[in-house]
């Protein structure tokens, strides 16, 4: 038993170890290229037959090496690979692209051990549950997957509503960069703030193809590679686009996700998905972030009770209904059948001059005005993205005070308002220049002033976006899922802005290629509100009492 899992196990309230734990390092695995893959086996000491459970990660196997071994102490077998280009393996490292043919070849060499019996699991998150689901078509009959903070599509996360993801690979560049080659010193570094001030200053640099340079200081062959193939090519896509693979015969699927981590969405679009075809998947969704200690704790603890029943036949410790999810403004916990729990009340809210949001419908008005100047971005606090330090809820009172947000404000609520879903919203809008953003932010502002940021979303506008006869663009948005209360004298706070700086990349009002524009256009945008265009928020409440 290692201390770091003696310290998981501990804080992880894991179920008692069962026996010790024989570790194979370094083992030279070789893809069907020839490429050499470093590859780790944990093993029980007991002379008995054992499931399996595969991690690949692209991370480095040191850190996972305590989460192998509290597996492993509990029965399973485990096997950590380092991913193609990373770490200690060969090969270069061109993300999404080799996991499937990786994945499948190693699969193989697993089922020919002595010690495999038939029985295997796949686990981890973010890019760990890309990896398994670029291999969830080819497990054995007796299988289960603990997918977290993940999905099999990840067009939609490098590239959300048209727009490029910006803050979210630049800090990954470093984490997989840094990992590699220093791991001691990345480590210290991602929970500095250094990952995030590094970001800030390289998002600034145009065009952003060079970004790569400022990020990790030299040339990044896949980012390149996307700037240059990836964008509005449907076959670069196609091809790492797992959403197939998820049918009726996809083994059981435990998802775990947080109403702040920056694919919420996706994961529970691959939730949906399965249920559409007879699964019943186990979802938890807790007020976290993409990093947040809390998911980590819980990932290891229902992780392995999740693989006991499905592989060992033990449900025991399984809780009773397939969904729990935790409401802030509560802060609790709710068990439910299904996700959503049932059918939405819509419940309107509609945007008013003078920063008003209300039940009432509009009259007649004039539109609301800023400007968005790509020299000085809006920029982003807080929210739904990938961040060591900075993300999840935040006062976005700062942010509200720029000139290029506007903000509308309901009257203090008299009766508790829980939402739990998308909230949905119609923008009405015109702009100087036909490229612009929009990202709107739906905030709780207690009876203090602060100002909470629970969802949001952002939309990208071209000149090819459909306009109304009165030369005005009727935008209709999702705000990212979340399940949120607003108390008795809460107020409900709309942001709305044209950018969210370094998460997106800023909108530069040009049509030039995102990689490649260096030209820098401000644009005057309009919001109306009035009863021809009626810009308004939809929310999906819920009565939980």
């Amino acid at each position: 038993m290692s201390l770091q899992s003696l310290y998981l196990a501990y804080i992880d309230n894991l179920p008692p170890r069962l026996n010790g734990v024989k570790k194979h390092r370094n083992i030279a695995l070789t893809m069907d290229d020839g490429i050499i893959l470093m590859t780790d086996h944990f093993a029980p000491r007991t002379k008995d037959k054992h499931p399996t459970i595969l991690m690949r990660l692209p991370y480095g196997r040191r850190g996972f090496g305590g989460i192998a071994e509290a597996y492993a102490e509990r029965g399973f077998n485990v096997v950590l690979q380092a991913c193609r280009g990373t770490e200690k393996s060969g090969g270069e490292f061109d993300p999404l692209v080799n996991e499937r043919a990786d994945g499948l070849t190693t699969l193989a060499w697993i089922k020919d051990q002595p010690w495999y019996d038939g029985r295997l699991g796949l686990s981890g998150p973010s890019y760990l549950g890309y990896a398994q689901w670029a291999i969830c078509d080819a497990l054995p009959p007796i299988a289960a997957m603990a997918t977290k903070v993940t999905s099999a599509d990840f067009r939609s996360v490098v590239f959300p509503a048209g727009a490029f993801h910006l803050g979210l690979w630049l800090s990954w560049l470093q984490v997989i960069d840094g990992l590699r080659e220093r791991p001691l010193k990345m480590a210290g570094t991602m929970f500095s703030g250094g990952v995030e001030r590094k970001t800030a200053k390289a998002s600034m640099v145009l065009p952003l193809v060079e970004a790569d340079i400022a990020a990790v200081g030299k040339l990044v062959p896949f980012w390149r590679r996307w700037f240059k193939e990836s964008i509005g090519n449907d076959v670069f896509w196609e091809a790492i686009d797992h959403r197939h693979r998820l049918t009726a015969t996809t083994p059981p699927v435990h998802f775990m996700s947080g109403w702040y981590d920056f694919m919420v969405d996706q994961l529970l679009s691959d939730y949906q998905r399965l249920v559409d075809v007879g699964h019943q998947p186990f979802l938890t969704v807790g007020t976290w972030t993409h990093i947040s200690d809390e998911l980590q704790r819980d990932n290891l603890r229902e992780t392995l009770l999740w693989m006991r029943a499905k592989l060992l036949g033990d449900s025991a410790d399984l809780r009773e209904k397939p969904v729990r999810i935790h409401i802030s403004g509560l802060d609790e916990w709710r068990d439910y059948d299904a996700f959503p729990p049932g059918p939405a009340t819509q419940q309107t809210w509609h945007l008013h001059p003078g920063g008003v949001l209300a039940l009432s419908r509009q009259t007649a008005s004039e539109p609301d005005r800023y400007v968005y100047d790509p020299a000085d971005p809006t920029p982003n606090i807080g929210g739904a993205m990938f961040a060591f330090t900075g993300a999840g809820p935040v006062d976005n009172v700062s942010r509200e005070s720029r000139a290029d947000v506007l903000s509308y404000t309901s009257e203090p609520l008299d009766a508790p308002l829980t939402i739990i879903g998308q909230t949905s919203i119609t923008l009405y809008a015109r702009a100087s220049v036909p490229n612009v953003d929009f990202f709107l932010r739906l905030c709780d502002v207690s009876s203090d002033g602060v100002s909470t940021n629970i969802c949001d979303g952002l939309i990208r506008v071209t000149p090819a976006t459909p306009v109304e006869t009165d030369g005005t663009w009727r935008l209709n948005f999702t705000l990212h899922a979340t399940a949120h209360a607003f108390l008795v004298g809460h107020r409900l706070r709309l942001q709305v802005s044209s950018g969210a700086h370094p998460r997106y990349a800023r909108n530069l009002g040009t049509d030039e290629p995102v990689g490649t524009a260096t030209t820098l256009v401000a644009n005057d945008i309009e919001i109306f509100h009035d009863p021809q265009r009626p810009t308004a928020i939809a929310l999906p409440a819920f009565d939980i009492r």
